[in-house]
């Protein structure tokens, strides 16, 4: 399959041509692959409207069968899409190919998980609290869900929204950015493809500029918006959205502290640490950004790790060989090593790294992976989330003083605990701040258990049982018998 371009909106079931032309370019090489229609406050204006219509004069949101088949259809539709979506993505923000297919084949798991929701979690309750007086409750959709995606993930993280949006009846505009634009056509022929969506129900847009997102977030026809991105823009939403007081669902940025405790197999450990820091090219809310180490391991790990990082492979995201693929452009290599640059104040560099400049690579946004070690919890490269690969290297005494470091940021997204002790990694997790603990492993994600940050890591949660709740009310009903006089 693919893309026809310019790339186009999807908004009330048919294909908008309307918008300014803009071109993709890959960061592997900075050559242009091909262009897209960039939507803007009309387009957005078009499909608020369309969802609105669908939501509105239809029975969607009444008919769990439908959303359940339709879910199931969508489904098989990426399904088929798969190759495709995994070389347009790899093409658009530098991912390896085996870690975009991996991204196209969950988000089918995660839509037919969306379809058995849609079918399973639509019951209330009743009960009769008081003798004579019944009461009953049920979940209703909330309306339209505004959805906002980001370039690193732009397909799973559009699914894990849009599935419980429109399994709990809502219908749905989802803002896509333009760096993935091609990718976002694809997505978009899937969902126009899928016979059991009536139109409107979900429209797809496709952004270069900065209109669509702040007039999703201001309308007050979009009830429910779900983003999923920086903490600084997060807390910009929550503003703008608190005039309408529309329910936000928000997953933000991350700090993400690999705890190494002074039993745990440094075999296995190591490259574990270099697989979080270079998976997604680093640019991943749950990047391993902190590696926080016992010290009587310290001196070992360090040497270890300073190896494994400098013998990463950097190169184009196509060769199968490559490790480590490009930024999202050349300005985000810009903004990561003068992020680096200035840690070498207060830092001691174990592991530089910085931009690529062999000859055969010069075209391409690449930046070597960098570690640097710190003390102190207050600097910028401990506090800041860079979205490049870079770690710290951080030194602990025992598990209060792990903890401590550990919790010392205004993130909570996820954590690594590593150990053979059981009931230390049970007593260290219980007292890490964060939404998501992973013990001897890291980044392991399902769709059966929720997602979702503590702290300024988010509000809310996506996958698991609860994630079709964000996009539902609950209204109650009571009958009894009338009064005496």
């Amino acid at each position: 399959m693919s893309v026809i371009t310019p790339a186009r909106n999807l908004i009330g079931g048919k294909w908008n041509e309307s918008g300014s032309v803009q071109e993709s370019v890959d960061p592997s090489t900075g050559e242009v692959v091909g262009t897209y229609v960039s939507a803007g406050r009309a387009e957005a204006e078009a499909a608020i409207a369309a969802a609105r219509t669908a939501f509105d004069t239809t029975g969607w949101s009444r008919d769990p069968a439908l959303r359940s088949r339709a879910l199931s259809e969508l489904a098989g539709r990426i399904a088929e899409r798969v190759p495709a979506l995994s070389r347009t993505l790899t093409q658009a923000n530098g991912k390896r190919l085996d870690e975009t297919a991996w991204e196209a084949a969950v988000s089918v798991d995660w839509l037919r998980h969306s379809a058995a929701s849609a079918l399973t979690q639509v019951a209330g309750r009743a009960a009769e609290p008081t003798p004579g007086q019944y009461f009953h409750s049920s979940p209703e959709a909330m309306g339209v869900a505004g959805i906002i995606s980001p370039w690193n993930s732009p397909v799973c993280l559009t699914v894990r929204a849009l599935g419980p949006a429109i399994g709990a009846g809502c219908t749905a505009v989802v803002k896509l950015p333009g760096q993935t634009a091609l990718t976002n056509a694809l997505f978009a022929e899937a969902v126009a493809a899928t016979e059991s969506l009536p139109p409107g129900v979900v429209n797809i847009l496709t952004e270069a500029g900065n209109e669509v997102a702040p007039f999703l977030v201001e309308s007050p026809d979009v009830d429910v918006l779900s983003y999923t991105g920086s903490t600084h823009v997060g807390r910009l939403i929550a503003t703008a959205a608190a005039p309408t007081l529309k329910r936000l669902n928000l997953e933000l940025g991350g700090k993400t502290p690999l705890i190494v405790f002074d039993d745990a197999d440094l075999d296995t450990v190591v490259p574990q640490l270099v697989m979080a820091a270079t998976l997604m090219n680093g640019q991943f809310c749950c990047t391993g950004s902190r590696v926080l180490v016992q010290r009587g391991i310290a001196d070992e790990l360090r040497t270890r790790l300073a190896t494994a990082l400098k013998a990463v492979k950097v190169g184009p995201a196509e060769d199968p060989s490559t490790q480590l693929g490009p930024l999202i452009d050349k300005a985000a290599v810009a903004r990561v090593d003068t992020i680096v640059e200035e840690a070498t104040s207060y830092a001691e560099v174990i592991v530089r790294g910085g931009p690529v400049t062999d000859p055969e690579l010069a075209g391409g946004a690449f930046f070597r992976p960098a570690l640097l070690e710190v003390e102190r919890l207050d600097v910028p490269l401990v506090q800041q989330e860079v979205f490049g690969p870079v770690q710290t290297f951080e030194i602990f005494e025992d598990e209060a003083d792990a903890i401590q470091r550990a919790n010392a940021t205004e993130f909570g997204l996820a954590a690594s605990v590593y150990t053979h002790d059981d009931f230390r990694a049970r007593r260290v997790g219980r007292d890490l701040r964060f939404g998501g603990v992973w013990v001897n492993t890291w980044g392991v994600m399902s769709e059966h258990f929720e997602q979702g940050g503590f702290k300024q890591s988010g509000i809310g949660v996506l996958c698991g049982p609860s994630a079709i709740s964000e996009f539902q009310n609950i209204k109650t009903y009571a009958t009894a018998a009338p009064r005496q006089p």
